[in-house]
């Protein structure tokens, strides 16, 4: 899955570097705003529910207290109880999302079923078949919560990069290109380029002029996504490698 980016990380541009991921944990811990404030952690969940549900699921081996554990370790960060103590300085956004998770089961079971159960302002909203369904087709026997939840870490950048880059085609007007040259970013077209070529009314070699430029534009919103997570930018390339090897490895 995405070997190809392999051979392009060494040596590419981190021009792309921008801090959204942290700077949005700063504005979310910030109750000088509290709109504002909101709206930062929603789009911190939105992206990043499913690693925190899929290592409670695992470790609490229930899918309903998962669902209401993850709600209320999301509560709680609304309630400025983990994204104060945030630092960029001390390294990955990863890192410090897996240590509040594992801090919070280990101290807040009782406060996340009252914030539940009283109504807090709990900032998303789980679908259970989305939440179980994602989980059952990672889980595997062997698996740690740790593991689950790098791994859903890893399949959550690159399903928000997807997004990106299907909404850069679609406002150039070329959703229906995005759909077919796709399957050439992840390994799983099932159309070979010449028949592929046949079918859009352009040469084989203009086809794989697009493919190339499509996956140059993936892979510089993949840096910048990541580059969004890490503490500087020289720590890219071996997130990318950490990502590949989680990947690889389920």
């Amino acid at each position: 899955m995405l070997d190809w980016l392999v051979s392009v990380m060494p040596g590419a541009s981190t021009s792309r570097f921008h801090t959204t991921s942290w700077t949005l944990v700063v504005a979310a811990a910030d109750g000088q705003s509290t709109t504002h404030s909101r709206l930062a952690l929603e789009s911190l969940c939105q992206t990043y529910w499913r690693p925190v549900y899929s290592f409670i699921r695992r470790s609490s081996g229930d899918k309903d207290q998962a669902q209401d554990l993850t709600q209320g370790f999301f509560a709680l960060m609304l309630e400025k109880k983990y994204l104060q103590d945030a630092d960029r300085a001390r390294g990955k956004f990863r890192s410090f999302l897996l240590t509040a998770v594992k801090h919070f089961l280990a101290n807040e079971f009782d406060r996340a079923h009252a914030l539940k159960r009283g109504g807090g302002k709990i900032p998303i909203s789980i679908d259970p078949a989305d939440a179980e369904g994602s989980y059952a087709a990672e889980a595997a026997e062997q698996d740690t919560p740790e593991s689950l939840f790098e791994r859903r870490w890893a399949l959550s950048i690159l399903e928000q990069v997807m997004a990106k880059l299907r909404a850069e085609f679609a406002g150039a007007g070329k959703s229906d290109h995005f759909d077919q040259l796709a399957g050439f970013l992840s390994g799983s077209a099932e159309t070979p380029y010449e028949a592929l070529a046949v079918e859009m009314g352009i040469s084989p070699g203009a086809l794989r002029v697009a493919v190339h430029r499509m996956r140059r534009r993936y892979r510089d919103l993949l840096r910048a996504e990541i580059g969004e997570t890490v503490s500087k930018p020289g720590e890219i390339d071996e997130e990318i490698r950490f990502l590949l090897s989680t990947l690889s490895a389920s």
